[in-house]
């Protein structure tokens, strides 16, 4: 049985939204660790790399989605 259309253009608008906050919260991210690191408080170097890795991954993570939901959920 086939998924009304309706139903899979609300999946696919979902999905997508959801990659592309995610991604632009990575993006969000990383702008302040280098174009504002005071805003960061008082963490230590580690914190700092850490966040860096955590926020990269992230959005690794996002371009991988909005890579694969482009591939299978074409509109």
């Amino acid at each position: 049985m086939k998924k009304p259309k309706k139903m899979k253009n609300s999946l696919y608008d979902m999905l997508l939204h959801d990659a592309l906050a995610k991604r632009s919260k990575a993006i969000l991210t990383l702008d302040l660790m280098t174009e504002n690191p005071v805003g960061i408080g008082d963490h230590s170097t580690d914190d700092f790399y850490n966040n860096a890795i955590e926020a990269i991954k992230n959005l690794a993570d996002a371009n991988d989605e909005l890579e694969t939901i482009h591939k299978y959920f074409k509109k």
